[in-house]
């Protein structure tokens, strides 16, 4: 039999589509329409079965991939197999089978639709007779044996036509009420459905099914001059007087190029492809921009600008987004004063001051006056921050209030160039969900950052920035001259400055924190992707868990 070649663009709908249908239509839906797909350790097992079972294979076993315009399927098939005129298809699954009341093996719903589907697309396509298929679960060794006659053509019909239905919809399907198939699903990550469960129920306690870290490295090129490159599946890192450094692609999360460092058409292409994050900083510790890879997912967006394009829906998440900010920097200084004993009027004066402004929040009804509290706020804040440094803190690295573009001193350089990190890290959130970063619902376009980002890194600042920097200065971490370069009345980190903010930033990142509504922890790095995701939440009729980050 001829292998048929794959086209680049068709209507027909996949077999192993069907099976995600059956197994769970959200499923389906964000493979298919939504195009998402990920590949954790069940994915990657089950390729290596497969792998095997072809070296294994005799003369009476084929593999080939077939199309029905008529039928409106295509699929490859795992094995088919020719014995006494008989045509019968085979499918391998790991794990282990389903088992009825008398514990008689029985194939999975999901596996049966497949099975079927296959054999109609084998009589569709060849013209050959099909009587069964055949399902091979390797865990316990069984062997089902599915029979394919009318029923099961009517099964087939009936799951393209579900399946052409949903794809017309621009709406996901909700949650399937088998909470047990979501910890099996490998795009749970995605879908969260614990979170939405919670939403509609205050009382359930969620499984995280979200990954608690990703460990994968963040390369910061610091050294003007580097050239990255691209040598087979590893990145090359080319510095000025030193030996060729070769990373592992699959150990790289993100790339972010400081200064004047550079990076091939090559080297970029090939870490698009790979799921790789690639960020740029400027000498001076500006954030600068991010490379959009995003080619699908034009659903998310459609969604996202019908809703954000709604003044009220706009004006209810900005005001989630400044109490949470607003909070945070609240227990930040009351959680200073616990910590430190400190005895400050202002302290205590600025505190109580925040807590009735902030209680004004939800009376608001504009975003203008909403940037009015939140402008407020902020004078309180930093107003009380000096409050919170050490007595031994020498007088170059203390704190007389905010300025910024260019920062006038060491304090300030440090929170400029550690708000340039928390926004690279959240357009790379962003961008990983697949939203649009220019269509933000508090923020208006004003500077290179995108609206949306600007919005997120609201929830960020004093938990990931503001905090460890202040540690870092009452543990007298900085070198007042070594690290910092002074200009006129300009200050900036060096780059043995900058160097060490990046360590300590991405310390930070890596700490857990148990998230105050899910109950479950991960990492920092973790829960900003994570909040992406609750944002989108919003606007998916799962709402009410975003904005939630504050400290206790």
């Amino acid at each position: 039999m001829q292998l048929l070649p794959i086209p680049a663009e068709t209507e027909t709908i996949r077999v192993s589509a069907l099976h995600a249908l059956a197994y769970c239509p959200r499923l389906y839906y964000l493979e298919e329409v939504e195009e998402l797909y990920t590949q954790d350790a069940a994915v990657f097992a089950g390729r290596r079965l497969h792998a095997e079972l072809e070296k294994k294979e005799d003369e009476d076993w084929e593999d080939l991939y077939l199309i029905s315009e008529e039928l409106g399927l295509r699929g490859r098939v795992d094995a088919l197999r020719t014995r006494d005129g008989q045509t019968i298809p085979y499918e391998h699954k790991r794990g282990r089978c389903h088992r009825d009341e008398n514990k008689q093996p029985q194939a999975w719903e999901s596996d049966r639709i497949q099975i079927l589907a296959y054999c109609y697309l084998i009589e569709s396509a060849l013209g050959v007779k099909v009587t069964e298929g055949r399902i091979r679960y390797h865990a316990d060794n069984v062997l089902v044996h599915i029979p394919f006659d009318d029923e099961g053509k009517k099964a087939v019909k009936d799951a393209i036509a579900l399946a052409r239905q949903i794809r017309t919809s621009i709406h996901r399907p909700p949650v399937t009420e088998n909470e047990r198939l979501c910890v099996r699903c490998s795009l749970s990550p995605v879908c969260l459905p614990e979170e939405a469960r919670l939403v509609h129920n205050q009382e359930w306690e969620p499984l995280r099914l979200f990954p608690q870290d990703d460990e994968r490295e963040i390369l910061h090129i610091l050294e003007p001059g580097t050239k990255v490159g691209r040598t087979g599946e590893q990145i090359k890192i080319t510095r000025k007087d030193r030996q060729v450094e070769k990373v592992p692609a699959q150990q790289v999360g993100q790339l972010v190029l400081h200064s004047f460092s550079q990076i091939s058409t090559q080297a970029l292409h090939f870490c698009a492809d790979r799921g790789i994050g690639i960020h740029f900083v400027s000498g001076g510790g500006r954030y600068i921009g991010s490379f959009d890879n995003r080619q699908e997912n034009i659903q998310r967006r459609i969604r996202q600008y019908e809703a954000l394009n709604n003044p009220e829906f706009r004006l209810s998440l900005a005001k989630k987004l400044v109490n949470c900010r607003g909070q945070g920097q609240r227990k930040f200084l009351m959680r200073g004063r616990r910590i430190k004993k400190l005895k400050s009027m202002k302290l205590e004066r600025n505190i109580k001051q925040m807590q009735a402004i902030i209680a004004q929040i939800p009376q608001i009804n504009s975003i203008e006056s909403l940037l009015g509290i939140e402008g407020k706020l902020a004078a309180l804040y930093f107003g009380a921050l000096p409050c919170l440094l050490s007595s031994d803190v020498p007088p170059q690295m203390r704190f007389d209030g905010r300025n910024r573009r260019p920062p006038k001193d060491r304090f300030n350089a440090l929170l400029g160039f550690g708000y340039s990190l928390l926004i690279k890290d959240v357009m790379n959130a962003i961008l990983t969900v697949g939203l649009e970063p220019a269509l933000g619902f508090y923020h208006q376009p004003r500077s290179v950052a995108a609206p949306l980002a600007l919005d997120l890194m609201e929830i960020f600042r004093v938990i990931l920035v503001d905090m460890p920097i202040v540690a870092s200065i009452n543990r007298q971490q900085w070198e007042i001259n070594d690290d910092f370069e002074i200009r006129g009345e300009q200050v900036w980190l060096s780059e043995t400055g900058r160097r060490k903010l990046v360590e300590i930033y991405e310390q930070r990142k890596q700490e857990t924190w148990k998230h105050p509504v899910t109950k479950y922890s991960l990492t920092y790095r973790r829960l900003l992707e994570l909040e992406v995701r609750l944002l989108e939440k919003e606007w998916m009729g799962e709402g009410g868990l975003f904005g939630q980050l504050i400290l206790r």
